[in-house]
């Protein structure tokens, strides 16, 4: 094998580790909540300990000092929009399934491309409307008759497509503040900047709890290290050698992924409509990645 050839492999290896840290948050999360720990809990304490780790990684205290007065945007709008994007998206696991919510989430390139037609920045090509509609046919299918057997719980897909959308306005807002500042400081402040917003909401509830169950610490510890700062670190490293386009693609099993582990771990069967609907949305994804002059879908 060529040199060139085993560094793709080992790129592509990492991204699937990214996507594959990235789709367990949803089941650290339940687990954690099934412990006795509240949501808003888990998502203080991960994003703080996350900020802590990132300040190491983006270089130290010199590093993220370097961005100036570019910082405050960072940590107010990009960490406020963290902290409500991760709070809605995850009160979803209240209503359903963890592939569910991760299949829905992941319309939101869709959304963006949809977005991006109506600023008027870039063209709702044929590609990106075939797109679009594999997006909302792959939703019809989870979703299903209201009611019905097999169908999704109305409150609960309106939280996952909420969360799709607001994440659709976010990527093109972090990507302008954070423009010219290196990703690991980016991301260092917008996690930061989430855990100063979840500490204000939990003082509005007597504040954040210290008194978590062993094991909930052990799914904090788990959200931090390995689904933020490993997930982190593994996605940069393959997007330098794959870059944005087959990163894109591979990253498309990480929906796949988050349903094996709910499947094995939260006992959280595989319907036919949840795949049958994943895969339309996942398809809409990879068309979205390979259209020419797509609209950018990394934050």
């Amino acid at each position: 094998m060529d040199p060139r050839t085993r560094a793709t492999s080992r790129a592509t290896l990492l991204i699937l580790f990214s996507a594959g840290c990235v789709g367990a948050i949803s089941i650290f999360i339940s687990l954690g909540m099934r412990s006795g720990a509240r949501l808003i809990d888990l998502l203080f304490w991960r994003y703080a300990l996350a900020a802590a780790l990132l300040v190491v990684v983006s270089g130290g205290v010199a590093a993220v000092r370097a961005p100036g007065r570019r910082a405050l945007p960072l940590l107010t709008y990009a960490g406020v929009g963290q902290a409500v994007i991760a709070f809605v998206s995850l009160s979803a696991l209240r209503y359903i399934s963890a592939a569910s919510l991760t299949f829905l989430f992941y319309t939101y390139p869709a959304w963006i491309a949809v977005i991006a037609a109506l600023r008027g920045t870039e063209r709702l090509t044929a590609s990106r409307a075939a797109a679009l509609a594999l997006s909302l046919a792959g939703i019809a299918v989870m979703v299903g008759v209201p009611g019905a057997d097999g169908g999704l719980h109305l409150v609960g897909v309106g939280l996952a497509l909420s969360s799709a959308l607001l994440y659709a306005l976010y990527v093109p807002m972090i990507n302008h503040f954070g423009s010219g500042i290196p990703p690991a400081v980016t991301s260092a402040f917008a996690v930061a900047g989430a855990a100063a917003a979840l500490l204000v909401a939990t003082l509005t509830q007597g504040g954040p709890r210290v008194d978590l169950a062993p094991f909930a610490w052990m799914m904090v510890a788990l959200l931090a290290g390995v689904s933020t700062v490993l997930a982190f670190i593994a996605f940069l490293r393959g997007l330098a050698i794959l870059g944005p386009v087959r990163t894109g693609i591979v990253s498309t099993v990480e929906p796949f992924f988050t349903a094996l582990l709910a499947s094995v771990l939260l006992d959280q069967a595989l319907g036919s409509r949840t795949l049958v609907g994943g895969a339309l949305i996942a398809a809409a994804v990879i068309i979205i990645q390979m259209a020419p002059g797509k609209p950018n879908t990394e934050p």
